[in-house]
């Protein structure tokens, strides 16, 4: 079993972008760590003590272990002390994948959370400096789509998410602030739905959430295959 790192601007992020693709690797066996990079605060209808009791009622519904490193929200930039904030927490969890948001969006802290992750990748594998714990180089690193672009996604890789359609959705609800409370926020499990349903339809399964890598995935054969 491997240990899974997923790197969320905010919380929230994991769920909306792979949900159910969390929920599957749980069932699994699997050891999942959800890094919050920020708080997520403030919101029209949440404030930090709130949006923090929502997000550890999310990861107990996914099964999962939860984590806030604490950067200001809003205000996220790419420095290098960043950068060994996020590889520090990398070390510490012993982390051998790594998921970040897709590296094209329309907000600035999806956009600065996906670089830091990507350069505390490589950090992580340092010696000789201030980052504390042992280093480590997490093989894999994969990119989910929690984008705020009106573009459909272009993965080159879909995980079967059947049968864990409304486990992804509970985790979502759980964000009362975030996707019950405002009137216009409440179509987002609805449009998860469609999401689920479209990109299932493109791997012939129910329900699929889709992914993307920079790096080639190496396969030891076709029986994994879906169609």
């Amino acid at each position: 079993m491997s240990k899974i790192l997923i790197a969320g601007p905010h919380p929230d992020d994991q769920e909306l972008g792979m949900g159910g693709t969390i929920a599957k690797l749980a069932s699994q066996g699997h050891e999942i760590l959800l890094l919050d990079i920020t708080n997520g605060e403030p919101t029209p209808f949440g404030d930090p003590e709130t949006r923090a009791k929502e997000a550890a009622a999310a990861a107990e519904i996914l099964g999962v272990k939860r984590r806030l490193l604490g950067l200001p929200n809003r205000e996220v930039v790419h420095t290098v002390e960043n950068r060994h904030k996020v590889a520090g927490a990398i070390r510490e969890f012993g982390a051998e994948i790594l998921f970040t948001p897709f590296f094209e969006d329309a907000h600035p802290d999806h956009l600065a959370v996906t670089r830091l992750v990507e350069d505390a990748r490589f950090d992580a594998k340092l010696t000789k400096t201030d980052i504390p714990g042992e280093p480590i180089y997490p093989r894999w690193l994969f990119y989910y789509y929690a984008t705020h672009l009106r573009w459909v996604a272009n993965p080159n890789f879909c995980i079967d998410v059947t049968g864990f359609e409304e486990i992804k959705k509970k985790s979502i609800v759980a964000y009362h602030t975030q996707f019950v409370l405002p009137e216009k926020n409440r179509r987002v499990v609805e449009w998860v739905d469609s999401s689920l349903d479209y990109f299932g339809s493109r791997i012939g399964v129910p329900s699929a959430e889709p992914f993307y890598t920079k790096e080639p995935i190496g396969l030891d054969g076709l029986t994994g295959l879906v169609m």
